[in-house]
């Protein structure tokens, strides 16, 4: 991610300067010292380089709930918090009085009116289709084939040139490239192909590195500040309006293809753009597949929940292997024991068989939850069980990367990779509640592309696990880069060596 902007640092260097040598011994007091006017901000802007970390040490300080005060008069008072009892309340048991809030469609107005930033009653709407067109049994075949197709004809290729030429690759970036051409076929029919020796760079995919680095510093600063760089047209979010001028142009384009196709051939649904074109709008009365508007956010929204969340889990699961080896041996003796061939088309039927393999996956996004937090508001006032009162409209953030760090609530081992806790005595997948681990959320906006997204990482860690072995270069450093997805920092650069029969 792009470094922030001028004014951005000039912001945080100030208040550093001005409050440093004022702050509090104990490390905790000194950075969220309610200052008046400017309430905690200093302390926020002093620690964002690190806030996934610093949330977790503050939250488990302070029995999981924090009522985060920002400077007065701009709106930025939060309520952040991991207390499953919470969680529960907010996302399932008191689902209908909890909202994406008022500010919410303005800081992520880039979206549009899609499936995650919408509420009610065309929520239901996007949902309903959505989840249709995921479980079509064109729509399964369609993926099945394309996650196969670039595995074989792009991923494995490209392994074996790194092999061969002994090079040190990004995998965090290979795996971005992947899940975008894969997701971006699934979504519009077309393959963008970034998936290749040369590397390219490709616009939409840029855009959406820049709308996410955007929207995750419209949390963290004042919305006059924000809506001054937007007036002036500099820093972050400049780069936001090119990025949306770019889903627009883009967009508009495969979407008169589509539309031509869908014309000319009459064929039945299978990517998502071909079903949202030919939508049956008697069963889905607020969805307007008309409406080039309408594609153009269904385009984004299923782009990035797809590209990212994946790229994000694929990465930090394969840097946590390499710090696990044992964990390697297991997965890699649950693939032998279930006899899945080592290449070819078939095989990935046995897929949901690799219990292991899942409970691996589940335990990476536990630690490393590819979206690390989420944010909801109360239509009315509420009492939550955990004793905290909100008032009507105010911002909660649930912090799932601190969540899965929790000693109170995953045990004193919390910290540690242990695959092993998501398997039941008799070997099965143990069942862990939703908001416990919310890493494809809870309630009724339950992700309806989980089982797509495991089948897809599942194929994924296989195809690597059986014919590759990935060597993490040593002395890089691996953090979490701020944003709103949970990727490196730096990247995670290895070096691969193609694998033999056993």
């Amino acid at each position: 991610m792009a470094s922030i902007s001028l004014l951005e640092a000039s912001i945080t260097i100030l208040c550093f300067l001005i409050f440093h040598h004022l702050l509090f011994k104990k490390p905790h007091d000194r950075y969220l010292r309610n200052w008046p006017v400017l309430g905690m901000l200093p302390g926020l802007l002093s620690v964002v380089h690190r806030i996934y970390d610093f949330s977790v040490e503050v939250l488990e300080k302070i029995d999981l709930t924090f009522p985060f005060k920002g400077p007065w008069f701009v709106g930025m008072d939060i309520l952040v918090t991991v207390d499953p009892a919470d969680i529960h309340h907010i996302l399932s048991s008191n689902f209908s009085s909890y909202t994406k809030g008022a500010d919410f469609k303005e800081v992520f107005y880039a979206f549009g009116e899609m499936i995650f930033t919408s509420d009610g009653e065309l929520w239901k709407n996007q949902r309903r289709a959505a989840q249709f067109m995921l479980n079509h049994q064109r729509f399964q075949k369609l993926s099945m084939g394309a996650t196969r197709g670039k595995l074989e004809d792009a991923l494995v290729p490209l392994f074996n040139h790194f092999s061969e030429k002994e090079m040190v690759v990004d995998l965090q970036d290979v795996f971005q490239r992947f899940t975008f051409d894969t997701t971006f076929l699934l979504v519009t029919g077309f393959d963008p192909k970034s998936l290749s020796i040369e590397m390219p760079e490709v616009e939409y995919a840029k855009a959406l590195d820049d709308l996410g680095e955007g929207i995750f510093y419209r949390h963290i600063i004042p919305k006059f500040l924000w809506k001054l760089q937007k007036w002036i047209g500099i820093g972050t979010e400049k780069r936001m309006a090119k990025a949306n001028a770019t889903f627009d142009r883009v967009s508009a384009k495969y979407i008169s293809a589509k539309r031509k196709e869908v014309r000319s051939q009459g064929v039945e649904s299978e990517d998502l753009l071909t079903s949202h074109i030919k939508l049956d709008t008697t069963k889905y009365e607020l969805l307007n597949p008309s409406d080039d508007k309408y594609l153009r956010d269904t385009i984004l929204a299923f782009n990035i929940a797809g590209r990212d969340t994946m790229a994000s889990a694929l990465s930090w699961f394969f840097w946590l292997l390499s710090e696990n080896p044992r964990v390697v041996t297991k997965i890699r003796q649950e693939i032998i024991n279930n006899n899945l061939p080592r290449t070819g088309r078939k095989g990935h039927e046995n897929l949901d068989k690799l219990t292991y393999l899942q409970g691996a996956l589940y335990e990476s996004m536990r630690l490393y939850p590819p979206v690390p937090f989420q944010r909801k508001s109360p239509i009315k006032p509420d009492l939550l069980p955990s004793g905290h009162k909100v008032d009507a409209n105010s911002m909660i953030i649930i912090y799932l990367y601190a969540l899965g760090r929790m000693r109170t609530v995953w045990g004193e081992d919390a910290l540690e990779f242990k695959p092993e806790r998501w398997i039941s005595q008799n070997g099965g997948l143990r069942h862990e509640p939703s908001f416990k681990f919310l890493s494809f959320n809870a309630g009724p906006r339950t992700c309806p592309g989980k089982q797509l997204a495991l089948t897809l990482m599942k194929a994924v860690a296989v195809e690597i696990l059986q014919n590759f072995d990935i060597k993490v270069i040593k002395g890089q450093k691996i953090e979490p880069d701020p944003g709103l997805i949970l990727y490196m920092k730096h990247g995670l650069r290895v070096t691969i060596t193609k694998r033999f029969s056993d």
